[in-house]
């Protein structure tokens, strides 16, 4: 059975969201209006949702099922 390779994130995962969501915006930037830059500026709003739901996963606000 091979050995899962693990190694710890230096970055964490909110930045690493917002700076990949940075880069696909100027991406967008640079592609003309059409389907493929529509595309590349919806994966940018998904990261951005998903930077809002990992903060609210981690904020001090929730309490505990039990």
């Amino acid at each position: 059975m091979t050995k899962r390779r693990r190694f710890k994130q230096t970055v964490p995962l909110k930045d690493r969201l917002r700076a990949f969501a940075e880069d696909l915006r100027q991406e967008a930037s640079r592609l003309p209006a059409g389907p493929q830059k529509d595309a590349v500026l919806k994966r940018a709003r998904r990261a951005d949702t998903a930077v809002h739901l990992e903060e609210w996963a981690r904020s001090r606000g929730l309490q505990s099922p039990i």
